[in-house]
């Protein structure tokens, strides 16, 4: 297996982190993760490469299989992250988007923890930024405040929140889709600023191909960071920092993995001369 070319910059983040000790024989809280289930009342189909195979049906029995098993988990379990992709982009072409998103949701209500979820493409491909705002799929409200510092509290203008699940531990769900032309209301500004840099970047015909691209994360189907949601987040880990606590930043990644993932890492290590205490983990497909 090839090294990871940013594994001496994740073991020196790693090391930075204060209190990191071998051999802990308690763990301070548990949670479980759950990724693209994408589910969808379908037969079997193909990705968009039709490189892999798509279970849409039998996704659903996988999230009912993680959720019976953290259910019986010794250690109470104190949340879960749902990190996007919950139901299929194909729902929308099947007018089933809310039928599908009702049947997953179905299913985790019988977990005995919260969620958090986090919103990928398809939930764009499936609903508006305004119709997720409303959703179930908004947990905005389990998110934590933290007295007389405003900066910290996160603008409606993005989907992002903290939470503080342990004392010590600060988990961030952030905005991937901030910027992007997925669920946006195309008459607004922002769609418009958003689809002149995509073309800008993409010069291809089809916006999700990324053939011949120097920046190929510039698709239609990834989305980015307003420096509004940037300077919110650093007003975050700069509390974080000054508090010692430590930090898990929680996103979407869309499929562009090896270029989001360095850009990642260096975002990191440009944050390190402000925040110390920086749990990296990436998430996504």
């Amino acid at each position: 297996m090839d090294k990871n070319p940013n594994s001496e910059a994740i073991d020196e983040i790693s090391k930075s982190i204060p209190g990191t000790v071998d051999g802990i024989s308690e763990p301070c809280f548990s949670f479980g993760v759950i990724s693209d289930i994408q589910y969808a009342d379908l037969e079997d189909g193909y990705n968009f490469l039709r490189t892999k195979t798509r279970y849409y049906r039998y996704s659903l029995r996988h999230l009912q299989g993680a959720i019976e098993e953290w259910n019986e988990e010794s250690n109470h379990l104190f949340f879960v992250l749902q990190l996007g992709d919950i139901i299929d982009g194909f729902n929308a072409q099947y007018k089933a988007s809310e039928e599908s998103l009702k049947n997953v949701l179905k299913e985790f209500k019988k977990l005995r923890a919260p969620v958090h979820h986090t919103w990928g493409n398809h939930e764009f491909y499936n609903f508006s930024r305004h119709y997720l705002r409303n959703s179930k799929l908004n947990t905005k409200f389990l998110g934590d405040q933290i007295a007389h510092y405003p900066e910290t509290i996160p603008s409606e203008n993005y989907y992002a929140y903290h939470f503080v699940p342990f004392p010590k531990f600060r988990f961030i769900l952030l905005d991937a889709y901030d910027l992007s032309v997925l669920g946006m209301d195309q008459s607004s500004p922002k769609y418009q600023d958003c689809m002149k840099m995509l073309k800008e970047k993409n010069p291809n015909k089809e916006l999700n191909s990324p053939q011949g691209l120097s920046e190929p994360q510039f698709v239609q189907y990834n989305g980015g960071f307003s420096q509004d949601q940037l300077d919110w987040f650093n007003a975050v880990l700069t509390f974080s920092d000054t508090n010692q606590e430590k930090v898990v930043v929680v996103d979407f990644f869309g499929k562009s993995k090896k270029d989001i993932w360095n850009a990642y890492i260096n975002r990191i290590l440009w944050l390190k001369g402000t925040i110390r205490n920086f749990s990296s983990s990436s998430f996504g497909r």
